[in-house]
């Protein structure tokens, strides 16, 4: 860069890899700056030391988190003695005439005497241990597009023909070369330059899928720190997204060279769903999982990809029937963000979407409110197990006789992510199922639950006490206008299904304890005051208050704890109904 005069006229800087099987060596050549005799010594020699106590005190510095300390004392060119008995490195420094060989197996001495090389540059030649497998070229090619597709310069295979005398420095002609890496990083060059096609190209190439991505983001960061990213938007969600312990992450890349494949430090567990590249000019080349974790650098990344990858889906919101195919693959595991990152939550509250009780179609917490009734102070949303159950659910009777929209919440994470989301632009959200509800008539009165009083009361008591195993307080509904009764969650407690689920896989689970509303006009429930007021100790009245606990467990998709004795009573009471009804 400094002297193009040392690149002979028409000559490219390339890397070359020879295998030789007969001999069982692997040479990697370039023709490069190369090396003299000195810097041989310098920079090399330190593997011949590596047994010694200042190299392993280096190392162990290297390991107490001082980033910098990694790839100054040999620890990558020492790997090679992984896979090889014995290492040569010829060299010729540029604007030199001598060439100059090191040889070392690795213990504690190495050899430098005068070699020859026709040109400037080094070959580093492995003798190769008997079980590395690193002659076949099926392997150098998937090791090379795995590790260095993307590498300015190229990275060619030579096959040499038997019998012929090798250069290290310089492949001779009838040899057979065949270049392995693209040599081509889209996200080194400005967003201007790379056209959608290109784009799509990458998309594919890195993550094998046969669809275009929804979206992407191209962008560098240049600062206190260098890194550039591409990030792209899937259509669709894999297999295991969510399964648990799978990896997921960015490919990482330093300098062009690939250092880990799913690098899950760059990127929140709630945004695994992205697909892409992160390439840093300021991270060593052989750091750690260990070194990420406690990275300064990794922060600053993580956190403006996160930005970048909230940005674009803000983009991509504007596109409605993009968004919604967007939503409905991966709107499941955003919301976890809620969750796992509540300080994200202004961010996110843009970006969520339920479906509703205005019909068809997904709805944006602003679509909501622009469209909210005079004198609704709050936006409501049901947490069910499916759209079909929070339509018909007892819990919003009231609510959709005053006109209110109903945001229905039917993903798992629900429960836990909407915790977080207390308000959005200043309306509070508010459980239709929660034991708090409060609503609101035009003119500002508050419909609060009224308190029972004269045989109501007496009858509440009652069921309380027949219910004690299962409910913990009985009061009187302003929510239901249709059903008899309704079960809701006390503060704090676990929507059902939640909880059915936990049980699933706790069996010592602890129960919550739900509150029983009645709804005070409704004819079957005058009709047990009657019958409480008739015959306080009846058995019949005893049947119908559990039948009407086990109908408030259907209504909202819970099961009935004996279906049996359920169908029994249903239909001894059923009969007796009947009969009365003819005669």
């Amino acid at each position: 860069m400094t002297e193009p005069g040392l690149l002979p006229d028409g000559e490219r800087l390339v890397v070359q890899l020879i295998p030789d099987a007969k001999e069982r060596t692997l040479t990697i050549s370039d023709n490069g700056i190369g090396m003299n005799a000195e810097a041989l010594a310098r920079e090399l020699g330190t593997v011949a030391h590596s047994g010694t106590r200042a190299f392993l005190d280096k190392v162990a510095e290297a390991k107490k988190g001082d980033v910098s300390l990694i790839g100054q004392f040999g620890v990558g060119f020492y790997s090679a003695y992984l896979v090889a008995d014995g290492v040569e490195v010829i060299s010729r420094a540029a604007g030199e005439e001598t060439a100059h060989r090191w040889t070392s197996d690795g213990a504690e001495t190495f050899t430098i005497e005068p070699a020859e090389r026709a040109s400037q540059g080094t070959s580093v030649i492995l003798h190769l241990k008997k079980d590395a497998d690193y002659l076949e070229g099926f392997r150098l090619r998937t090791l090379v597009r795995r590790y260095s597709d993307f590498l300015d310069y190229p990275i060619e295979l030579v096959t040499r023909e038997e019998n012929k005398e090798d250069d290290p420095g310089k492949s001779p002609e009838g040899d057979k070369v065949e270049v392995l890496n693209q040599g081509k990083a889209l996200w080194q060059r400005r967003p201007a330059e790379v056209t959608e096609e290109q784009y799509t190209e990458l998309y594919k190439h890195l993550t094998h899928d046969f669809e275009p991505p929804l979206a992407h983001r191209h962008f560098q960061v240049e600062g206190t720190q260098l890194f550039t990213g591409l990030i792209f938007v899937p259509k669709r969600p894999p297999f295991d997204l969510s399964t648990p312990d799978v990896e997921h992450g960015l490919r990482l890349y330093v300098k062009r060279v690939l250092i880990m494949e799913k690098c899950e430090e760059l990127l929140p567990r709630w945004l695994r769903f992205a697909r892409g590249v992160v390439d840093s000019e300021d991270l060593p080349l052989n750091v750690s999982r260990e070194l990420l974790q406690d990275s300064s650098i990794v922060r600053v990344i993580r956190k403006q990809i996160v930005k970048q990858l909230l940005d674009s889906l803000d983009d991509l919101s504007k596109d409605a029937a993009k968004y919604a195919d967007f939503w409905k693959a991966f709107g499941n595991v955003l919301k976890e963000g809620l969750h796992f990152e509540p300080e994200q939550k202004a961010r996110l509250a843009p970006l969520l979407r339920y479906e509703s009780s205005k019909g068809e179609g997904l709805v944006s917490l602003a679509d909501y409110k622009a469209r909210m009734v005079d004198g609704q102070q709050a936006i409501y949303y049901v947490i069910a197990e499916s759209r079909a159950l929070a339509e018909r659910s007892p819990h919003t009777e009231a609510l959709r006789k005053k006109g209110y929209e109903v945001l229905f919440m039917t993903d798992a994470v629900d429960s836990f992510a909407v915790e977080s989301l207390d308000e959005f632009d200043g309306t509070k959200l508010v459980s239709a199922t929660g034991s708090d509800l409060k609503l609101s008539d035009a003119e500002g009165a508050d419909d609060k639950p009224a308190e029972a009083t004269g045989a109501l009361r007496d009858l509440s008591e009652h069921i309380r006490r027949k219910l004690q195993d299962h409910v913990s307080e009985v009061r009187v509904s302003s929510r239901l206008t249709d059903s008899p009764v309704c079960l809701v969650v006390p503060e704090g407690g676990l929507q059902p299904y939640i909880e059915r689920v936990l049980r699933a896989t706790r069996k010592d689970a602890p129960r919550t304890k739900r509150i029983l509303e009645v709804n005070p006009d409704h004819p079957l429930v005058k009709n047990l005051e009657r019958m409480y007021a008739r015959d306080p100790e009846s058995s019949k009245l005893g049947e119908w208050i559990e039948l009407l606990f086990e109908q408030a467990l259907l209504a909202e998709g819970s099961p009935v704890e004996d279906p049996t004795r359920f169908a029994t009573r249903l239909t001894t009471l059923l009969q007796e109904a009947s009969s009365a009804a003819v005669g």
